[in-house]
């Protein structure tokens, strides 16, 4: 998913991490790599929100997929794997 302002705020009141500005250098690869996304890094890694089905949540929700794992101990290499669903559900927007 790729997230407005608003969106990336909510998500990280609820998800410890950082959002990756689109003027990153990196950005443009992980496009190509993984699609249109927001991408955040947190203390595991890499990850996205992809839209998640929640009945219980009002609103719209994500969960947190991590797509890369840090491979080094000061957390400066990642190394990418199969899309690994968290069970982390943010809620990006609440019903009215």
């Amino acid at each position: 998913m790729k997230l407005n302002s608003t969106q990336v705020k909510q998500a990280l009141s609820q998800f410890h991490a950082e959002a990756l500005p689109d003027s990153h250098p990196a950005v443009p690869q992980l496009n190509d790599i993984f699609g249109d996304h927001t991408f955040f890094l947190d203390a595991d890694g890499l990850n996205v929100l992809e839209p998640a089905e929640t009945p219980e949540a009002e609103g719209q929700t994500g969960e947190v997929v991590s797509l890369a794992s840090w491979s080094d101990a000061t957390l400066t290499s990642l190394r990418p794997h199969e899309p690994e669903p968290t069970g982390v559900v943010i809620v990006l927007e609440s019903k009215h």
